[in-house]
């Protein structure tokens, strides 16, 4: 496999940027970008450890389940999920993210970029609660830069349409655990099936 060229054989091979996409850049929340984030059910958050291993992990709840106190900060409540939390451990390490957030029906985006730091406090996370429930946790996010991805790659994939139909012909989670670590089929997916009825907040 090839290494990554330098940044300036990069820039050679692509071009250099529109002024368009250069000047769409902000450093905090406007009113377009509130409005989007109030109609976002999902997004996925980007994170590295401090030697750069990266993970990216899906995030989802109602729409405007993340708070924007103000238009330099977010607050992304924590549900509960599967322990791993490879994001906190990363961000322990590494305060550094980038989310993506996703409406369904649009075909742009919305990037957001900044800083974290871990919210604990029953009080900071009351009006982040859901069907009475307090997250354990959620991270505050100073805000470095906001914007606005086109929608060229939601075109070409058609997802909504994709996404309008029956469930595609893929095995369940439970199975495809079972085959991966051995465990017993009926018991996995009844795990599984529990774990997405009774545990989702």
């Amino acid at each position: 496999m090839s290494e990554m060229p330098s940044r300036e054989a990069i820039r050679t091979l692509y071009g250099e940027p529109t002024m368009r996409s250069q000047a769409k850049e902000r450093d905090r929340l406007d009113a377009h970008a509130q409005a989007f984030i109030a109609r976002s059910p999902f997004l996925v958050i980007a994170s590295a450890d401090g030697e750069g291993r990266c993970d990216a992990t899906p995030r989802g709840d109602a729409p405007g389940f993340v708070a924007v106190p103000d238009a330099g900060t977010l607050l992304i409540p924590d549900r509960p999920g599967n322990r791993r939390v490879d994001t906190m451990m990363n961000l322990s390490e590494n305060p550094r993210l980038g989310l993506l957030f996703f409406v369904p029906g649009l075909q742009e985006t919305l990037r957001v970029n900044g800083r974290a730091a871990l919210v604990t406090d029953a009080a900071d996370l009351a009006p982040l609660s859901a069907h009475g429930k307090l997250p354990c946790a959620a991270l505050r996010i100073a805000v470095e830069e906001v914007y606005f991805h086109c929608g060229k790659a939601l075109i070409r994939s058609d997802l909504w349409a994709q996404g309008a139909g029956p469930r595609p012909d893929f095995p369940s989670l439970g199975r495809i655990l079972s085959d991966q670590i051995g465990l017993d089929r009926e018991e996995t997916e009844r795990s599984v099936a529990e774990g997405y009825r009774d545990r989702l907040y």
